[in-house]
């Protein structure tokens, strides 16, 4: 039977070995089924069971021959089993083998892909109740804009992965499908219940309707779902390698014991996990694109999908394993310094409560208009001079004459911002 994988062993998968155990386990059970049937003899199956076996150095030797590697697969496994090596394959194609094989594939990267997915958002939902309060300097366009919390945004990372989990689950249920329909799909050599058989002991759905191959759009899809994971990772890879810059330093990653950042600088300690999955992100888009260049194929069947996908599939499978092994090991060690994070949001000299002032002023029956321009005048003015808005607010006779000084004081009241937080996390499942 086929094996179950662990952690470690996403590139196992993807080894010629197991391509060939899962093809092989899919020409033993269509046997079974066959023989439950009575199209072949239940001592025959019994013995292609307990004899079938392959050598993946002999096959390759055949197919230096063949040049075809089902036929010499077929060959391979008949010198193992004997006579009843005729039975094998009976009224099959070969893409009814090596789809099926390759769905089983795919649904045993897709539970790794999972387990790993499951493992990030554990370590997202720790993070963001740790630092739920940790009061950090929101950014638009790069620029201050108001205070969040760290929390906040380990949240708003976890939600989003919650998504990818589910996206995740539904592509695995697309590509879990096998196919043993012959040559054009029309079961006109073989009954449907072996397919019905196969399917149900390898935990795949039937192809509702199919060529001589499983349709290109689910692979096309599960590939769409490692692209939106791998732009999820570089979003989160991108966020952290600015807040470790020189000038921000809010978070690191974590640096070990004896770890060295540059050949030619002592002092340097980059972020070269977060560059590593942002660049790695770019192939698993560039492998989409290719799996939507697959869908279109000429009539029943071509073979100009089976080259790209030996490449992308497993590629692609591998990196995202690894990419969220890595985001998660990152994010479990990551040094968050909320000294820094408050340092930070003082640096504009209380130009984050500009919104408040002139809110203050528009509920005090200011057009907004006059409200902006006499809160604007003086957070230029705290630009320019690097004066606190707060004590220019309180210069302005203007602005006072319309505030008192308990109220301005309650406007720079950074509780204000992080009222919600409570809120925002029951909402999002976290409280």
């Amino acid at each position: 039977m086929i094996e179950r994988y662990t952690l470690q062993e996403m590139g196992k998968i993807w080894t010629e070995d197991n391509r060939w155990a899962c093809m092989l386990e899919v020409e033993l059970l269509s046997c079974e089924a066959m023989a439950e049937l009575g199209m072949i003899p239940t001592k025959a199956a019994q013995n292609i069971r307990s004899k079938a076996a392959f050598d993946v150095a002999r096959i390759k030797e055949i197919e230096e021959t063949t040049k075809h590697d089902v036929i010499a697969f077929l060959t391979n496994v008949g010198e193992y089993v004997g006579e009843d090596a005729k039975y094998i394959h009976l009224g099959m194609t070969s893409s009814d083998v090596l789809d099926t094989a390759l769905s089983l594939q795919l649904k045993q990267a897709g539970e790794l892909i999972l387990v790993e997915l499951e493992a990030l958002s554990d370590t997202l939902k720790e993070k963001a109740r740790t630092y739920k309060d940790a009061l950090m300097m929101g950014r638009t366009h790069g620029v201050h804009a108001e205070p969040v919390t760290f929390g906040l945004k380990m949240a708003l990372w976890y939600t989003e992965n919650e998504r990818n989990i589910v996206r995740m689950r539904e592509a695995i249920k697309t590509v879990s499908v096998g196919k043993i329909s012959g040559a054009v799909g029309t079961f006109a050599n073989i009954p449907p219940q072996i397919e019905e058989y196969v399917c149900d002991k390898l935990g795949l759905e039937p192809a509702l309707v199919a060529t001589q191959v499983i349709q290109r759009d689910r692979h096309a899809q599960f590939m769409s779902v490692l692209a939106v994971i791998a732009g999820s990772l570089e979003k989160y890879a991108i966020e952290l390698r600015h807040l470790q810059r020189t000038e921000v330093l809010e978070v690191e990653e974590p640096f070990g014991k004896g770890q060295k950042g540059s050949s030619a600088m002592p002092h340097k300690k980059n972020p070269i996990i977060g560059e590593r999955i942002t660049g790695m992100a770019r192939l698993i888009r560039g492998n989409a694109t290719a799996a939507y260049e697959n869908i279109a194929l000429w009539h029943e069947r071509d073979i100009s999908h089976s080259s790209v996908e030996r490449v992308i599939l497993p590629d692609s499978t591998i990196l995202m394993h690894y990419m969220l092994r890595q985001m998660t090991k990152v994010l479990r060690g990551l040094k968050v310094n909320t000294e820094t994070m408050r340092d930070n949001v003082e640096k504009t000299h209380g130009l984050i409560f500009s919104q408040r002032v002139m809110l203050a002023l528009v509920e005090k029956g200011l057009a907004r208009e006059k409200a902006y321009e006499m809160t604007q005048r003086n957070a230029m003015r705290a630009w320019d001079e690097k004066k606190d808005l707060k004590y220019l607010v309180f210069e302005d006779k203007e602005v006072m004459s319309f505030l008192n000084e308990e109220e301005v004081d309650d406007l720079f009241d950074y509780a204000h911002h992080t009222k919600n937080v409570d809120y925002i996390f029951k909402r999002a499942g976290l409280a």
